[in-house]
């Protein structure tokens, strides 16, 4: 996600979406009572009487009061309009549909600093590992997953013959499953999409007997292969899937960080013990549940976490807001919060 306008003193934000994994970010980023703006289609009736009346589409900037954030092919944001044209009636209801390329305004009353953290997560650089391969009985493409897109590696044809189909398939399966095996091993992927029109990828998986690699793969539907199939691919919802399980496992890891440090007095968790190390600068990596802060805001004591990052913040400790469901579910069971300390303290 790229910032292309930054006003926080009026509240006002300005982003344009680059990757597929940055509709994850604004979805939590854009919040019921926000206001959002930018160029957008609407459907406008054209001509006098209902008979003769067409409707017609057309590009017009308008500003709405977010109701309902959804993210499932794509990210919709939907809210009575506040600001467009005059033509176009306030109070009426619209839909921004967000995608790769979409530039939207976003104006908030404040900006907490949890916010703030997902929407530096989503500008910071990431590399991905994701290897998508897209494949039917006579063409494969191989294409490596960017923040910006994507680049194709290698497009293959396999030798389809009418006579003898059944070996000449099972041998085109074989060499993608060396390309595959051979991209793994310079590029050291932790998730490959494999995509095809009905059962190939099936078919395929079954002459896979690499089982490092299986756990790696999920499973994604494409109408066919050709110059669209990537873009395709990337609209699908089992992309989502993988950017998620990409991101389960960097927060695993640093939750069995964390546990090591507890079992090791370098670590702290709980309100009380998080905020007092806070207080004493103590502190070098503060993890918190989203289900915490979604708890904290129901309860409207939200402000008490947002200001212990905000202090936490200041002492340069790294912040990390957890959601994954079992790193999640590990961090909550230490009541939602906890930190890596810069020392050992000695009580003795």
């Amino acid at each position: 996600m790229k910032i292309t306008h930054n006003d926080l003193k009026h509240g006002l934000l300005k982003v344009k979406v680059e990757s597929a994994d940055d509709l994850w970010h604004l979805e939590t980023i854009i919040e019921p009572n926000d206001l959002v703006s930018g160029m957008t289609e609407r459907k406008i009736k054209i001509g006098g009487s209902e008979e003769k009346s067409k409707i017609s589409r057309i590009n017009v900037f308008l500003k709405i009061k977010a109701e309902k954030i959804t993210n499932e092919d794509l990210l919709r944001v939907s809210g009575p309009i506040i600001e467009g044209p005059e033509d176009v009636p306030r109070g009426d209801y619209h839909t921004f549909t967000i995608e790769e390329g979409t530039v939207i305004a976003i104006e908030k009353e404040h900006w907490s600093k949890y916010v703030l953290k997902k929407l530096d997560d989503a500008t910071k650089q990431t590399t991905f590992h994701v290897l998508v391969v897209a494949f039917d009985r006579e063409d494969a493409i191989f294409a490596l997953l960017k923040n910006n897109g994507y680049e194709i590696l290698l497009e293959i044809k396999g030798d389809v013959a009418k006579k003898g189909l059944d070996e000449k398939k099972t041998s085109f399966y074989k060499e993608i499953i060396l390309k595959m095996i051979d991209y793994d091993k310079k590029y050291e992927f932790n998730n490959i999409i494999l995509a095809s029109p009905a059962f190939w990828k099936e078919y395929l998986l079954k002459e896979l007997d690499d089982d490092s690699i299986k756990k790696k793969i999920t499973l994604a539907t494409c109408s066919s292969i050709d110059g669209s199939t990537i873009n395709e691919i990337l609209k699908r919802p089992e992309l989502k899937t993988v950017l998620e399980k990409d991101r389960s496992s960097r927060e695993d890891l640093l939750i069995e960080e964390l546990l090591g440090a507890v079992s090791k007095e370098n670590a702290a968790y709980g309100l009380d013990d998080v905020k007092s190390k806070i207080d004493s600068g103590n502190i070098s990596v503060l993890l918190i549940s989203e289900n915490l802060i979604r708890k904290m805001r129901d309860e409207k004591k939200y402000p008490q976490i947002d200001l212990m990052m905000e202090h936490a913040e200041g002492l340069n400790a790294e912040i990390r807001i957890i959601n994954s469901d079992d790193a999640a579910r590990k961090l909550d069971g230490l009541s939602g919060i906890a930190c890596l300390l810069r020392w050992k303290e000695n009580y003795g």
